[in-house]
């Protein structure tokens, strides 16, 4: 998938590398070297897709699912499936993007040195190595939202045995990684390199995006962090099972802030009884039978009392309903969790 930002992105590397090609090709005209330009900027972009597919393909094959590859701006952005739950994983699929990067940029490095020099396929390749090595290593940096950020989170993570830790140890690089890049272009100022000032505004936008990505990536890991000290079981409601046939209003009586499962005669679940369809069908239809404003329970509506709490967040999150059935190990309904009950106690146990 392409963001507008991408387009935006691409037209600016074709204005702005416009005048390099006259410095290596004396005598090539305008038109040739914007057509350059324009051909590493399309090439820039499919370099940076096959760095992001090697961050999917290395999921994959973990068994992660990949949702999307989405290509922006200042790069792309591979979004898996789940919460990755090892730092084995979070490691190798962080170093898969840099590598690609920088085994392509040792493909066209290889590919310069079997060309003659001075043509415009030469140059071409040459900017593609060099846009490849350049992407891998700043990737390789040790700050989130970058790769090298990932994999020192990894890191951490394995010491300690605490994500939250290896995402706060990333998050203070991603600081200094800011840092650096804004001392560095000021440095380059002060030494009155060519394009300096181009340079600094590039410094300063990375370094803003990585502020932005660094603070982006502590805020999600407070999300999907279960807060110490709050069981599944605090925040259940009770479960009570009725008669599928049951008239919609008494239901609703006898729901009384529970959890309602209700049952066909066959012994077969008809669903979860969904409160505001049942009000609903109430004022209409008081004796209409409560399975008409059930809520259908399929897999991934059902939970385990054993689950972890960030994988039942995670559940929670990349579902498409609103209320849970909890069952313990031998399948038995433990209770009903409800998505703005699950949200309460995870903002009341964030707060200072």
């Amino acid at each position: 998938m392409l963001a507008p930002s991408w387009w935006i992105g691409s037209i600016a590397i074709t204005l702005l590398y416009s005048p390099w090609p006259g410095r290596f090709l004396p005598g090539i005209g305008g038109l040739a070297s914007f057509g350059l330009s324009a051909a590493f900027a399309v090439l820039l972009g499919a370099s940076v897709l096959a760095h992001e597919l090697g961050h999917c393909l290395t999921a994959m094959k973990l068994g992660i699912p990949v949702r999307r590859v989405r290509l922006f701006l200042l790069g792309g952005l591979s979004e898996v499936g789940r919460t990755l739950r090892r730092p084995s994983h979070e490691g190798w699929v962080a170093a898969a993007g840099p590598a690609v990067s920088l085994a392509l940029g040792l493909v066209f490095g290889a590919g310069a040195l079997l060309l003659n020099p001075g043509g415009p396929v030469w140059l071409l390749v040459v900017e593609c190595a060099v846009a490849n090595g350049a992407v891998g290593v700043f990737n390789l940096l040790p700050g989130l939202p970058l790769d090298g950020g990932r994999m020192l989170r990894a890191g951490v993570w394995a010491i300690t045995g605490q994500r939250r830790i290896g995402t706060r140890a990333a998050v203070v690089g991603g600081g200094a990684v800011a840092i650096g890049l804004v001392v560095w272009a000021l440095s380059g100022l002060v030494a009155g390199a060519p394009y300096d000032w181009l340079l600094l505004g590039v410094c300063v936008f990375t370094a803003w995006f990585v502020v932005i990505g660094a603070s982006g990536e502590l805020a999600a890991e407070q999300r999907h962090t279960w807060p110490e000290g709050l069981t599944l079981a605090q925040i259940l409601r009770p479960v009570l099972q009725l008669p599928a046939e049951s008239p919609v209003a008494d239901a609703l009586y006898a729901a009384a802030g529970r959890g309602v499962v209700l049952v066909r005669p066959d012994g077969v679940a008809a669903g979860l009884l969904d409160e505001v369809a049942a009000r609903q069908l109430a004022n209409q239809a008081p004796m209409a039978p409560a399975e008409d404003a059930a809520q259908l329970i399929r897999p991934d509506t059902v939970l385990f009392d054993s689950e972890t709490g960030e994988d039942i967040i995670d559940r929670v999150r990349d579902t498409a309903a609103w209320q849970f059935l909890v069952v313990d190990a031998d399948g038995k309904p433990a209770g009903v969790l409800r998505r703005e009950d699950l949200n309460a106690a995870l903002a009341a146990r964030r707060m200072p």
